[in-house]
C-alpha cells in the first residue's frame, strides 16, 4: 500500500500544481491578492523540537466552533500548517492544494489544521474566496500570535513562518519544516513524513 501510495504521490503532486496555477488565475480573486514582494526566508527562532510534546491550545475556527489541539490525542496524527497571510499569493495556493490531497491526509490517519493570525472575518472571506477548504481555518489573532509564538513561529512583523508541524497521536512533534516565507512547502516531504508514522 506505501508502494502504491508513493507511485501515486508524484501525480497527485502534478494535479495539485495545476489546479494551484488555474485556480490563481481567476480575475476576480487575483485582483484581491496582496504582493508583499520578496521576504526574509525566515525570521524566527524554533521554541521546539522535533521529540518534544505539541504545546495545547484552543483557537476560534472560521467553521464556529474553537479547536482545541489536545481534542485529537490518541484519535488522530495532525499536521498543523501556519500561513503568514491572509489575501496573500503563496498563502493562497498553498491551502487550497490541500484539497486535491485531502484523500492523502485520510490515508495516513491525519487531519490538517490550518493557523494565521488573521482575524476571524478576515480568513472567512479569504477562505471562501478561495473555495471550501476541507480542513478547519483557525484563527491566533488574539493574543496576536500567541499560537505561532509558542511554538516559534511568529516573525518579527508580527505574521507566522510558513510552517509545518506534525503530531503523532500521543502529541509529540514528529516533523518540522520552517519553509522560505516565499516559497510553498514540498508535499511530498510533508506525505513522507506522515507515511512514517503508520
Amino acid at each position: 500500500m506505501k508502494r502504491l501510495l508513493l507511485l501515486l504521490l508524484p501525480g497527485w503532486l502534478m494535479v495539485l500544481l495545476l489546479t494551484a496555477v488555474v485556480y490563481g488565475q481567476s480575475a476576480a480573486f487575483k485582483e484581491n491578492i496582496y504582493d508583499p514582494g520578496i521576504l526574509k526566508p525566515v525570521d524566527s527562532q524554533l521554541k521546539v523540537s522535533v521529540g518534544d510534546m505539541s504545546p495545547d491550545f484552543t483557537l476560534p475556527s472560521v467553521f464556529g466552533e474553537p479547536v482545541t489541539l489536545s481534542s485529537f490525542r490518541t484519535k488522530k496524527n495532525v499536521v498543523l500548517s501556519f500561513v503568514p497571510a491572509a489575501w496573500t499569493p503563496v498563502c493562497s495556493d498553498q491551502w487550497p492544494g490541500y484539497n486535491i490531497a485531502q484523500e492523502l491526509f485520510a490515508q495516513n490517519d491525519a487531519v490538517l489544521l490550518g493557523i494565521s493570525v488573521d482575524n476571524i472575518p478576515t480568513l472567512f472571506a479569504w477562505t471562501n474566496q478561495m473555495g471550501k477548504l476541507w480542513f478547519p481555518v483557525l484563527s491566533d489573532f488574539w493574543p496576536h500570535g500567541a499560537v505561532a509564538k509558542r511554538y516559534g513561529v511568529l516573525r518579527s512583523d508580527g505574521v507566522s513562518e510558513r510552517a509545518l508541524f506534525i503530531i503523532d497521536k500521543k502529541g509529540i512533534i514528529r516533523y518540522i519544516n520552517v519553509n522560505d516565507i516565499n516559497k510553498r512547502p514540498p508535499l511530498e516531504d510533508l506525505m513522507k513524513a506522515l507515511g512514517k508514522l503508520q
